[in-house]
């Protein structure tokens, strides 16, 4: 394993231990008529992972945050995890790979508002699908709570995470670049950014 690699880890490692211990210490009700979806600021630690080291691994950060959160403090059990892993998947694999696709303040932007879409839509499908399950009431009821509770939720929770990400992004990136766990721009990246800067004179 090379050093860049062992880095990687440590960051990802470090990270995935921000994003649980954030759902540890904050879990708010933020939709009066559904007490029970409530509100954690993980996505945002994991986007961060998403934007810096790509989809992948934000999708990794994602299973392993959850899994953990599975065996210590969920009180839903497995299809807690399944909807966790889809929630925070669906948000942030589409945003780190627009974003990575080109690094800049506008592609960041496009970026979280596509992810915001695709995981509440996601939501709506997999709430539908799953929730009478976890919840052992008839899908009716459910369906009743798609426009009431489900979508406002998801909105509001991507809305939040997208403004702190956006804010919060910079400033972590270059803590982590001064604390040497995360390197700066590829060679390639730096070509692409000349390429882009001449063709726009």
């Amino acid at each position: 394993m090379t050093h860049s690699q062992i880095k990687k880890l440590t960051t990802l490692g470090m990270l995935s231990a921000f994003a649980y211990l954030s759902v540890f210490l904050l879990r708010i009700p933020i939709i009066p008529a559904a007490p029970f979806l409530k509100y954690e600021p993980k996505d945002i630690i994991i986007l961060m992972a998403g934007f810096i080291f790509g989809p992948l691994s934000a999708i990794a950060v994602s299973v392993v945050v959850s899994f953990v959160e599975l065996i210590t403090i969920s009180t839903t059990g497995i299809i807690g995890f399944i909807m966790n892993v889809l929630s925070t998947v669906a948000y942030v694999a589409p945003a780190a790979y627009i974003y990575h696709r080109e690094k800049t303040t506008r592609s960041a932007a496009v970026s979280l508002i596509a992810g915001t879409i695709i995981m509440t839509a996601v939501m709506l499908l997999w709430n539908f699908l799953l929730t009478p399950l976890y919840m052992n009431v008839p899908r009716s009821v459910v369906i009743g709570l798609l426009g009431t509770a489900v979508l406002p939720f998801n909105l509001l929770k991507a809305g939040i995470n997208s403004i702190l990400a956006f804010i919060l992004y910079k400033p972590l990136v270059t803590t982590l670049r001064k604390a040497k766990l995360v390197e700066e721009g590829s060679a390639s990246q730096k070509a692409q950014k000349q390429t882009a800067s001449r063709s726009t004179n």
